[in-house]
Order: structure tokens, then sequence, then C-alpha cells
């Protein structure tokens, strides 16, 4: 199968279509992909890494006042459309495949109207508004919330499919998690991170939590301060006991995040669709702090989904201290019953098969395209 993938801006849309692509490598060596993402997006790094074929457009968002930038983002749009037919006739794709963000208008509206099949995932429980605008064109959209399909009332057809982010994680090996903390495997593992950049706010609230922890007893703390914070974080930390002891251990970034999840017994985290994927496949409980500086409020909707099924603890961030932090944390860790309630909770939501139910609809469309 021929497939164009377009998602950008933030890993949470670029990381599910390299999902799909891996899903569809499994089941079909033959396959053959092209990204088409944008110049400025974080896939124009992230997706050659991956080893997949990659195109830019030059496409911005809206702006959500009124501003002549948006007569701008009208023209990039038009232009975006232009190259993305191009692109498509060049490559033929059988199928296109949009994640989210504002790069996948122009791709999925330029083969919408070449009458190619097209899919657009939406991550989070509130949708983006390219893929509500996008709903009206796509053949299928699939949505990673069970019961947020009526989100979009315009759609043809609407799937529950789950994020393809969890098939992923679903192959890490727990073992390598460990020993590229440097833990011992029977530990008990926290991880606290804020996000790929990391979060001032969870950064103040580790270094204040961290003397309520006391001697660790058995638990290891992981923090992941984000690469900007890192110095800062760890200085402080220092500061504060006095040193580092063996069971608080300070990272800028984890790169085998999938392991490092593997080995985790509770995460403290945002609230990003994919990373929420992530952690329901492998059933980790989790205390979660909605970043409040994204459109729609939607990681606290995300959140908040987990919360109502026992899967997660909500702490919104103007209630966050270290002492918060370290009571949620404790009232999950600290309660074997508690933890193991939530843990099955969590594995509840996780859609493991999430990736090969998406390919499954690629196949479905692909096959009854009229050429």
């Amino acid at each position: 199968m021929r497939v164009v993938l377009s998602g950008g801006g933030t890993g949470g849309h670029i990381y599910p279509a390299v999902a799909v692509a891996r899903q569809l490598e499994s089941e079909d060596a033959d396959s053959v992909f092209l990204y088409i993402g944008g110049k400025r997006g974080l896939e124009s790094k992230l997706v050659p890494q991956e080893n997949l074929p990659f195109q830019a457009i030059d496409i911005t968002g809206f702006r959500r006042k009124l501003s002549i930038d948006n007569v701008k983002t009208v023209m990039r749009f038009l232009k975006g459309v232009k190259t993305s037919k191009a692109l498509l006739r060049e490559f033929k794709p059988d199928v296109v495949v949009g994640t989210g963000g504002y790069v996948c208008g122009p791709v999925v509206y330029a083969a919408s109207k070449l009458g190619i099949p097209t899919l657009i995932h939406e991550q989070n429980a509130i949708p983006g508004l390219t893929n509500r605008f996008l709903s009206r064109y796509a053949d299928t959209v699939a949505v990673s919330f069970e019961g947020t399909e009526p989100a979009f009332p315009g759609a043809g057809n609407v799937i529950y499919t789950g994020n393809p982010r969890a098939t992923s994680v679903m192959k890490a090996n727990p073992q390598r998690g460990f020993a590229s903390l440097g833990i011992p495997e029977d530990s008990t593992v926290v991880l606290v991170v804020g996000g790929s950049g990391g979060a001032k706010a969870i950064n103040r609230a580790m270094i204040e939590m961290a003397p309520l922890v006391g001697k660790g007893n058995g638990v290891h703390y992981v923090y992941v301060t984000g690469e900007s914070y890192f110095e800062e974080t760890r200085k402080a930390v220092r500061e504060t006991l006095g040193g580092l002891p063996n069971w608080l251990h300070v990272l800028p970034y984890v790169h085998n995040m999938p392991e490092v999840l593997a080995c985790t017994s509770l995460i403290v985290n945002r609230a990003g669709a994919s990373f929420l994927a992530e952690i329901t496949a492998l059933g980790i409980p989790s205390v979660l702090i909605p970043s409040p500086n994204v459109t729609n409020n939607h990681q606290e909707a995300n959140a908040r989904a987990l919360e109502r099924e026992g899967a997660a603890v909500v702490l919104l961030e103007q209630d966050l201290s270290g002492g918060a932090l370290f009571t949620a944390v404790q009232s999950i860790i600290g309660a074997d019953v508690v933890r193991s309630r939530m843990s099955e909770a969590s594995r509840r939501l996780g859609k493991r098969d999430s990736a090969a139910l998406v390919v499954g609809e690629l196949r479905r469309l692909a096959a009854g395209r009229k050429r």
C-alpha cells in the first residue's frame, strides 16, 4: 500500500502517524510512505530520524484574534493545497492519513479534492480546529476517546480506534528501562515528567516534594526536567537535600521513554493524548497535571476522562505544590490496593490494538477507491 502521512507541530501529532507506518510495515513489508509536514514544525526533525521520506510545505495556523497574519495564513493554505496536489499526483497514494496539526489541512483537503481516500485521527477528547474543519471532507474520522464520536456531527463515518501510539509501547522492554536508569529491577519507580520540553510548575513542585519523600523507602523517583530546566532544577534539589540520594534521579530528557514507561509503577505527567495512550496501554496509574496553556483546555478534558474511570488522580496546576503532589503520589504508591485498582482501570482504557484498527480501516478505504 502507498500511504501519505501528515501531522505536525508536536510529538502528539507526529508519533501516532509514525505508529501507523510501523504497523503497516509489520503487516506489509512492501508498504511505501511519504510524510508531508511543515517547514517549521517538529516533524521536520523527527520524521527523517524515523527514516520516512519527508516533504515540507509552508503553512501556519490561524490566530484566534483578528489579525493581518490570518490573511497570510489563508494564502499559505491555498498555496499548500496546490503544492500538496502536486506531491500527491506524483506519489499516487492509495490513502492519505492526517493526525492533526494545521499542516494536515491543505494535505487532506487536497487529497479529498483529488478523490483519494482520507482518514483523520483525533488524539484529544476535544477536537482541534483543523480536524473539525477536515471532518467534512475526510472519508473516516478515527477518535482516541470512546464517547467523543458526537464531536464530529458533520462527518460521514466516525470510528473509535484509540491512539496508535499505544501499540508502539507494547513492544518496550522494561529490563532495558531499569538498566538505562541504573535502577534495580525489583524497584518501584515513580516517574515525574512535564512533557518533552519540561514544565516549570511541575519542576518547582518536584523540588518542593523532594525533602518530603524521606529516604525513598524502596521507591525510586525519576525527575525528568526538560533540557532547558535541567541545571537549575538539579541544583535546587541538591541544595535542598544536601546532595542527590541514590533513590532520586534527575534527568534532562529520556530518549527511550517507552522502555522507561514499561518499568514505571506510577507516573506524574501532563495530559497530552499520546502520553495517555501509552500509559493506559501499559496499565500505569497516574497523577495528571493538565497544561492550562492549550487550546480549549483539552488536556483537562483528556485527564478527566481517565479520572472518571478511576485510572488517574487529577491535580490542577493552580492547586499544585510540593505538598499537594506528595499527598497525591503517596495516596497511590503507599497503598497497594489503590495502585492495583488504578492500574486495572488504566489497562481497561488502553487500546493496545489501536494501530492495527487504523490500518484495517485504511485497507478498507483503499479497497473501495474508485479509480
